[in-house]
């Protein structure tokens, strides 16, 4: 009879952890949502263009939410990153491969591009005349660029204050201040406990923040892409859909090829990986905003296995150094102005154009438009390209930039698990449980940060043998 009881209780468990599993339904996932927001947007942007364009705030409200907590989360991660780990050595070996392998990547995205562009070459016949751009339309772009300089670029890291890096919410400052930070704690030893302990409740508070906002993420992309098919038009995207489609191959190419080849050395799956961060990709693509994500693709990759040093470090530096996608617009940018144009480019001009984007494309980043604007600050380089052609692109940029958003994004969680395998600090067998589903697969309908979950994470890998 005991055992009967027992058996019982047993099923009765069993039973419980079922429907403790139980999938949500299908229409209540994010991801599901999104899409249907962002078809919704644009039938109501087509139908009713002056009300879809009045739709711009309910993109902006949301991009604005999640970027006050931006540089909040980055500096608590970071901190506490570095603190715990206490090893110096390995926040070098993190930095030295991260910036090797942007570079490399970022090249790759730059050449893919330029093959693309030469291949289908999307602006020839539309014979446009230089003569008769409006400088007007550009002036605002062009002044920024020519604002940006190597040395401007590099000073632009080091904040004149503290406060300062936070109040502009510039990544790259918030990273040095954080870097520092964490290194300071990190060599006064078991003195900076406390100080960690506070950070980290801290850090479970900006991310129960972003999961609040969140739940306006399908409101955000109904309205961004109201306001895009509203402002800009279906016109607009039959007339230059050549150029488009070529954006959009290209970006598919370098995602499945590329980054997939990468994600096969490190014995992962690029379909599955994908499917893990659909919700977030699919935001950023309505939102054109790849920053909006930044929390929770931190939380997710640590729950592939990634530690929390290298998730803190490679991915704000990633969107300063590894933007794949704009690097493509770019080099499919620069060809279509002089194919349209009909300007032959020389084999000189060409490397030397490529040559300048490896640095331009690092230049604006963070900066509303900063595709456009490194455009902008690439074609006056060689005084071949007239600047006046980014007029031809203004109408097909918001489209594009939904594109390159949502591609630098897939290229920084791809390449923040790169590097992890290569430092060695990556939970390949966690990461493969988590992606067949085995284990919490982060994908909740809208929460960011369960609680407790970057610690049991974190637990988890240090029981795998992962170096902490």
């Amino acid at each position: 009879m005991e055992r009967n009881a027992s058996d019982g209780a047993v099923h009765a468990r069993d039973a419980e952890g079922k429907g403790a599993r139980k999938r949500p339904h299908f229409c209540s996932r994010l991801y599901v949502q999104v899409i249907f927001a962002i078809f919704a947007g644009a039938l109501v942007g087509y139908l009713y263009p002056k009300f879809g364009t009045s739709l711009k705030p309910l993109g902006d409200v949301f991009v604005k939410g999640i970027k006050m907590v931006v540089a909040p989360i980055i500096f608590t991660t970071v901190v506490c990153g570095i603190a715990k780990m206490g090893n110096l050595k390995r926040v070098a070996n993190i930095g030295v491969k991260s910036l090797i392998y942007f570079e490399v990547v970022s090249t790759i995205a730059l050449l893919l591009g330029w093959f693309g562009a030469d291949m289908v070459r999307p602006g020839d016949g539309i014979n446009a005349n230089p003569a008769s751009f409006d400088p007007a339309l550009v002036a605002g772009y062009v002044k920024t660029a020519h604002q940006m300089s190597i040395t401007d670029f590099l000073m632009s890291i080091v904040p004149s204050s503290m406060f300062d890096a936070f109040a502009k919410g510039e990544m790259l400052p918030v990273l040095f201040v954080s870097v520092m930070f964490g290194i300071a704690l990190s060599a006064i030893n078991e003195r900076a406990q406390p100080v960690i302990d506070l950070l980290d409740s801290f850090s479970k508070v900006f991310f129960a923040m972003v999961k609040i906002v969140m739940y306006f993420a399908p409101l955000a992309a109904f309205g961004a892409m109201g306001f895009t098919v509203g402002a800009y038009g279906i016109a607009s995207l039959a007339k230059f859909s050549l150029l488009l489609g070529t954006v959009f191959v290209v970006s598919v190419a370098f995602v499945v090829v590329v980054l997939g080849l990468l994600l096969a050395a490190c014995g992962l799956s690029l379909r599955k990986v994908l499917r893990f961060f659909r919700d977030e990709i699919l935001v950023v693509f309505g939102s054109t905003s790849a920053e909006t994500m930044i929390p929770r693709i931190m939380v997710k990759l640590e729950r592939l296995g990634c530690t929390k040093d290298v998730v803190g470090l490679v991915i704000p530096t990633g969107y300063s150094f590894n933007m794949d996608g704009t690097a493509i617009y770019m080099s499919i940018g620069v060809l279509f102005i002089a194919q349209a144009c009909n300007i032959d480019l020389s084999l000189t001009q060409q490397m030397t154009i490529l040559f300048v984007m490896l640095l331009t494309s690092k230049g604006a980043a963070g900066v509303t438009g900063g595709g456009f604007i490194a455009l902008a600050a690439t074609l006056p380089v060689i005084g071949v390209l007239p600047v006046g052609g980014l007029a031809l692109l203004i109408g097909v940029d918001r489209f594009m930039a939904q594109i390159r958003a949502a591609t630098n994004l897939t290229g920084n969680v791809i390449g923040t698990i790169v590097i992890a395998r290569w430092t060695g600090t990556l939970d390949v067998e966690l990461a493969r449980r988590v992606l067949n589903g085995d284990e919490d697969d982060g994908r909740p309908s809208r929460s960011t940060m369960p609680e407790g979950a970057l610690a049991s994470a974190h637990s988890m890998n240090v029981r795998s043998g992962v170096n902490a």
